[in-house]
């Protein structure tokens, strides 16, 4: 009998034991592939998670379970309008990225006219949580720079034997706030410039310069542009239209708006443009002390011009341009008796150059005719060239030219007024990461009409400055730079000047 009793025992430990193995095997396999789709997380759910996260069934047994019955309700972070009948297998979610769609900012910059406002020096903002490295102050959908110089500086002003010597401390504000929208764009940039002298003779030169452009993108490729500005600086004693022996100039303010608009005809490009500039005078002040009232010069002047351009290639645009233009003087005659109210008309013809970041410009050839409305003052007819052109040969080294020509009427009495044709020209290197260095030169010559009784001058300037940028925030400045006018009739006029400053900008 205990011999049966341990043959029963033995036999009832063989079949738990072949229970159990077969419990055991049964899990393995059922595990194996979940351990696959265990790793398939919904997009939030983090691998850590106690929440439930359940799969469909992905065997190809023809008796396996539905994945309606099989699959287990959804996770408390998961919509309830999840569709149940998505795909069985989910890509796994590396870092929190979903590799089946693209990245959220990818889609924005495709879906956006403008590209989010970059930093000042075009480097991708590097995310720190002890400091923010982008330039800028963020004030809601814009940005603004501002900066600020403070130079001391010295200035030789000789005409003939006449020499004024000065020392004077100039503070310069520069500020630009641009906007940062889906579409359309409105940029605001501001500079002002203040002088004092702590020594000398010379006469201080503010000068204020504000502008506006808002940019609107409108359907059929059309963009238009809303312009407005402010300017106020005070007239140069080289100027010919300056009161000679006077100890402080004319304070010219000068008020602007426009609006232009430039639509894509497929090859054909058009665009047409009207401005309005407001120009008023102050009284100049002689050395005696005595004002002189510069009134009569005051006046309103408007110009359209239109442009249309042929695409040979989207780098190449041959291009014509008309404009005609009306000055009306405030008061009908000066104080020398003389109607100085005209109008204008001209054209030009020339060629668009667009061949990316490295070569950018523009050069036209026309032909310019004013006619005053008294007699007694002759038209003033010339050939004029225009362009502009923005080269950059290597990286860190940018260079820009520009062309100009302008009728700028006179106040002497009998002359109608001379013709400007001016050349500038910049030169910006980059030393170092730390040190950039600037070179600017230009003429102006002023071709006066050849039965006039005034000679024609030329100016030339040049100049040169360094920037060492001792950190993200300061840069420390020195410029040097020489003027001269010479004159057919009367003295010639120089002028030197240097100076060393501190730049504070964000």
């Amino acid at each position: 009998m205990n011999i049966g009793k341990k043959k029963a025992g033995k036999n009832a430990l063989r079949l738990t034991a072949w229970a159990t193995s077969a419990v055991l095997g049964w899990g393995v396999v059922c595990a194996a592939p979940m351990s696959v789709n265990a790793q398939s997380l919904p997009p939030g759910q983090e691998p850590d998670d106690t929440s439930t996260v359940s799969t469909s069934a992905t065997t190809t047994d023809s008796s396996a379970t539905p994945a309606t019955d099989a699959q287990a309700a959804p996770p408390a972070n998961q919509a309830a309008t999840t569709n149940a009948d998505g795909p069985p297998n989910m890509r796994l979610r590396l870092d929190g990225v979903d590799p089946t769609t693209t990245g959220s900012t990818l889609d924005n910059d495709m879906r956006r006219v403008n590209l989010p406002e970059s930093t000042v020096d075009g480097l991708r903002t590097r995310q720190h949580p002890d400091r923010a490295d982008a330039q800028g102050i963020p004030l809601g959908t814009f940005t603004l720079r501002p900066s600020v110089n403070q130079s001391i500086n010295i200035e030789r002003d000789r005409t003939g034997s006449v020499e004024d010597n000065r020392t004077f401390l100039q503070t310069d504000l520069r500020s630009t706030l641009t906007s940062d929208w889906d579409r359309h764009a409105l940029t605001i940039t501001g500079e002002g410039v203040w002088q004092k002298n702590i020594s000398g003779t010379g006469e201080e030169k503010p000068t204020i310069n504000l502008n506006a452009d808002l940019r609107l993108d409108l359907p059929a490729d059309t963009t238009a542009h809303i312009t407005a500005g402010y300017q106020f600086f005070r007239e140069d004693t080289s100027d010919p239209n300056a009161i000679a022996g006077a100890s402080k100039q004319s304070a010219v303010n000068q008020f602007t708006t426009g609006l232009s608009l430039e639509r894509d005809f497929g090859l054909l490009r058009g665009t047409t443009a009207v401005a309005l500039t407001r120009t008023v005078y102050s009284d100049a002040v002689l050395s005696d002390g005595t004002q002189v009232t510069l009134s009569d010069r005051n006046q309103t002047a408007g110009t359209w011009r239109g442009r249309i351009g042929y695409e040979l290639s989207p780098a190449i645009i041959p291009f014509v341009e008309v404009d005609l233009g009306r000055a009306v003087y405030d008061e009908t005659r000066d104080s020398n008796g003389y109607a100085r109210s005209n109008q204008g008309y001209g054209g030009k013809a020339g060629v668009e150059l667009d061949l990316g970041e490295k070569l950018k410009g523009e050069l036209g050839f026309g032909y310019q005719h004013t006619q005053f409305d008294d007699s007694r003052l002759a038209s003033v007819d010339s050939p004029t060239i225009d362009g502009s052109l923005a080269w950059s040969p290597q990286r860190g080294t940018d260079v820009s030219i520009g062309l100009s020509t302008t009728v700028q009427p006179s106040t002497t009495a009998g002359l109608s007024g001379y013709t400007a044709y001016q050349l500038t020209s910049t030169i910006s290197h980059q030393l170092r990461d730390d040190l950039t260095a600037k070179a600017t030169g230009g003429t102006i010559w002023r071709d006066y009409p050849s039965n006039g009784s005034a000679a024609d001058e030329t100016e030339y300037d040049a100049a040169l400055g360094l920037t060492w940028g001792i950190n993200r925030y300061l840069d420390l400045t020195g410029n040097f730079g020489y003027q001269l006018t010479t004159r057919k009739a009367g003295d010639d006029t120089h002028q030197l000047q240097a100076g060393v400053g501190l730049t504070v900008k964000r």
